[in-house]
């Protein structure tokens, strides 16, 4: 009986084990190798950004790190491309463009403030731009502001309070004799017009309402030459050809601006302007408050029978036309009203306007005597009662 070969089921079944392992280990392999690849690369890159910047900050963005104790000043006008120059040039950072590019990327390029800093050369470019900007409390220059509507000795109070001036009389002596000043062609001009010799201060309303930079060490003449230098600006030759071609001077102008700004907010001026030229050509009396204010130094809603009869040439409900001269640094805007008032209100003939709430100076304007007159009586009591809590009855 002839029998049948066994078969090796066993050494097929491992013979093919192995071969499905090779095919596992294969295809593992190709999964992974690109992976391995790419965090290789990964790595030498990383090696080679970590090398570059390390060479870039040792070159560039590194402090000199030698630790000396530089004073370094920034003066007033300096650029930044020129405070980076005398950095580099003082030690204290390696590259000035770095620096340049830092801060201008950083926002930082129009925050520098003038004075002397105590910087030292192992300081960081952020610390030195920070500082910088910061300031270190030993600045060169300090910031004074004439607002808008305020008068000569309201802004000498303001300086004596920041302790920019040690002598509000000396101050204001200054303003008030304006000789010193006759050099600025208007100031001389005015001078020689006769305007200026009653007035209470020959400067009024010609200290341009701005903010200025002035050294700590300014005396009180330069302070007042630096606003001085800025009123040109505020009314350049072409505006005070237009005045000339209406009727007016420059100082007419900047005291019918002054009375404007006092008056009313920005979105009346014009409409303000608009009553008083009209009043003007009419050759009536600008009957203004604001006027009376100014001479009697205190504003009161409610004019009293007293302050309308007051004797003075700044009191426009007895003397015919402008008051002396202006009551106020008026704004740029302001005088732009003052030469161009508003032309429907001009040609409309509106002659009349009050306050309606004193705390809104919200304007109520009218054409005729007799609805001033009923808006005069609706509003009175609001007057008297912004009056009383001042205690001004």
């Amino acid at each position: 009986m002839k029998h049948r070969p066994r078969r090796n089921y066993t050494y097929r079944s491992m013979y093919e084990e192995r071969e499905l392992g090779v095919y596992w280990y294969a295809g593992l392999w190709h999964v992974l190798r690109p992976v391995l690849i790419a965090f290789a690369s990964f790595l030498v890159v990383l090696g080679l950004l970590r090398f570059t910047y390390e060479k870039v900050s040792e070159a560039y963005l590194a402090p000199p790190g030698d630790g000396k104790t530089v004073l370094f000043t920034v003066e007033s006008g300096q650029s930044l491309t020129r405070v980076s120059a005398l950095l580099e040039e003082a030690g204290l950072i390696r590259s000035r463009s770095v620096f340049k590019y830092y801060c201008d990327f950083s926002g930082l390029g129009q925050k520098i403030q003038t004075g002397t800093y105590t910087l030292t050369s192992d300081m960081t470019l952020s610390e030195i731009a920070d500082q910088l900007t910061r300031g270190d409390g030993h600045t060169l220059v300090r910031s004074i502001t004439m607002i808008p509507g305020w008068t000569l000795e309201e802004f000498a109070d303001r300086l004596m309070q920041d302790g920019v001036i040690s002598s509000r009389e000396h101050f204001l002596s200054l303003c008030q004799d304006g000789s010193a000043f006759s050099d600025y062609y208007y100031i001389a001009d005015l001078m020689e017009s006769g305007r200026a010799s009653k007035r209470k201060y020959v400067l009024e309303g010609y200290l341009a309402a701005n903010t200025y930079e002035v050294y700590r060490t300014a005396t009180d003449e330069e302070i007042i030459r630096k606003l001085l230098s800025q009123t040109e600006r505020a009314f350049p030759a072409s505006d005070q050809d237009q005045a000339a071609d209406m009727g007016f001077s420059m100082d007419e102008i900047l005291t019918l601006a002054s009375m404007i700004e006092k008056e009313a907010k920005n979105e009346d001026f014009a409409k303000v302007s608009a009553v008083f030229h009209n009043r003007l050509s009419l050759g009536m009396k600008l009957e203004s408050d604001v006027t009376v204010h100014y001479a009697t130094g205190v504003r009161r809603m409610s004019l009293r029978a007293e302050d309308i009869a007051l004797d003075s040439p700044y009191n426009t409900y007895q003397v015919p036309g402008l008051p002396l001269g202006p009551i106020c640094a008026p704004s740029p805007e302001a005088i732009q009203a003052a030469l161009n008032p508003d032309p429907v209100y001009v040609a409309e003939k509106v002659l009349y306007f009050c306050a309606k709430d004193p705390d809104s100076g919200e304007l109520y304007f009218s054409r005729t005597l007799e609805e001033h007159e009923r808006a005069v009586e609706t509003y009175a009591p609001l007057w008297q009662a912004f009056d009383e809590k001042r205690g001004l009855t």
